[in-house]
Order: C-alpha cells, then sequence, then structure tokens
C-alpha cells in the first residue's frame, strides 16, 4: 500500500469535512445517492466515449498502481545483471540460456534470448527499445484516461446541479420537495470538482510519475544487455547501471 496516496486522501477529506462541522453543517448533506450516480457514471460514460476498449482496460488496471506501487527491484536488476555478465564472459552467451525459463518479465526474457541468439548490442537496443517505446505510450494513453476524468467530472456536476434546479422549478408548488431538489443541485457540483480534484487528476499524475520510473528501469535493463552483449567487464557494468539508481 503506498502510505502517501492514502495519508493525502484522508488529510483531503478531512480538512473538507472537519469545516463542514465547525461551520454547523450536518455531514449527511454531503451524502446524496443521486448527485453521485449523475457525476461518476456520467464521468464513466464519457471517457469511455473517447477511449478505445484495449486504452481503458488498461486504464482501469493501473488504478491500483496508485495505491500499490508496482515497484521494480533495481539492485536487484543490477545484481543479476551483473552476474550474467560474469557468466557471460567465463562461459559464453549460450550460458545465459539455462536461465531463460526462470525468467518472469517477458521484457527481460526477450532480452536475453536475443543474447543467447548471438545478436550484438545494436540489434538488441533497436528491438527493446520498441518494445519500450509500445509499452510507454499505452500507459500514457492509459494515464490520459484519468486525467481526461478530471476534465470532465466538473462539467457532468454542473449537469447535474442544472437537473436539480430543473427539479426544483417542477416543485415550486410544494415547498416540501424543494430541499431535495436544491441539495442534489450543489452536491453534484462539489461531487464534480471534488472526484476531479482529489481523485482522478492526482491519480492521473501519479501514474505518469510511476510510468517514467519504469521507462528508467527498462532503459537499465537494455543498457544492462548492451554491455553484456560487448562483453564489458562486469565491475564497470555494475557501476553504470548503479548511476540509474542514482537518478
Amino acid at each position: 500500500m503506498d502510505r502517501l496516496t492514502l495519508l493525502g486522501l484522508v488529510i483531503a477529506l478531512t480538512g473538507i469535512l472537519l469545516s463542514q462541522v465547525i461551520e454547523g453543517s450536518n455531514l449527511s448533506i454531503l451524502l446524496q445517492g443521486t448527485a453521485f450516480l449523475i457525476v461518476f457514471f456520467g464521468t464513466l460514460g464519457a471517457v469511455m466515449v473517447q477511449s478505445s476498449r484495449k486504452v481503458f482496460l488498461m486504464a482501469i488496471e493501473m488504478v491500483r498502481w496508485a495505491f500499490f506501487d508496482p515497484k521494480i527491484s533495481g539492485q536487484e536488476s543490477i545484481d543479476q545483471l551483473t552476474a550474467w555478465s560474469t557468466l557471460a564472459r567465463k562461459e559464453g552467451m549460450l550460458a545465459l540460456e539455462q536461465y531463460i525459463p526462470g525468467i518472469s518479465d517477458p521484457f527481460l526474457k526477450k532480452g536475453v534470448q536475443l543474447l543467447v541468439d548471438g545478436h550484438n548490442a545494436e540489434k538488441i537496443r533497436e528491438v527493446l527499445e520498441i518494445d519500450i517505446n509500445s509499452w510507454e505510450q499505452l500507459r500514457w494513453q492509459a494515464a490520459r484516461v484519468w486525467e481526461a476524468a478530471a476534465g470532465y467530472s466538473p462539467t457532468i456536476g454542473i449537469i447535474g446541479a442544472v437537473l436539480g434546479l430543473m427539479h426544483v422549478m417542477q416543485n415550486l408548488s410544494e415547498p416540501s420537495k424543494l430541499g431535495g431538489g436544491i441539495a442534489v443541485a450543489f452536491v453534484a457540483t462539489i461531487y464534480g470538482v471534488a472526484f476531479a480534484n482529489l481523485l482522478f487528476l492526482p491519480i492521473a499524475n501519479k501514474l505518469k510519475g510511476i510510468i517514467m520510473q519504469q521507462t528508467q528501469m527498462r532503459g537499465m535493463i537494455v543498457d544492462g544487455l548492451g554491455s553484456i552483449a560487448n562483453g564489458e567487464n562486469p565491475r564497470y557494468i555494475e557501476f553504470k547501471l548503479q548511476s540509474y539508481l542514482d537518478q
């Protein structure tokens, strides 16, 4: 669990709700199911219209990254690449073939397979950089789905407000129904703005940061595999790759 994400949400919600209590307002007024349905499903529908199926499903899958950061162990990757470089210098590239079935990361598995097949550093980099670009572009588009949701949400909230006011206008002769309509009108606007600024936009920005971090780690792997292909000294490879972690 990413504690910073959880702490940020708790602080934001506590500040908003506490201010309501201090002002003497009843918190139950913020619990409007109709307003929630308008904003949530309206925003969901809007992002589905603008997104392809693949990008939308990736956006849903990636939302957990904001709460459970899928960190790549950079040091573990460096240790593995350094060990492989030592083995390759002693016994040749074919000695790495025994490790391929046990590699869980498809990206790294492809890189080691290219090494074993005897491709030079330039060819390995060429193939893997295409993989990196494809991986990065799909996930950037998915992150932008949440960014788009932050744009649609306040507008959908305004639609909810207008619908609430229309309900009020239709019941001017029945004062008992006015309160509910007005509540939906204002709370829908609050939901729209709150979802956008407390949830959707922060998630989008957090996902972008994680994508950048993972792209950098994949670049480190490409660098390491290229160095192994060139037969560079394992100690040199370790020092060079360590610079990625320092960044």
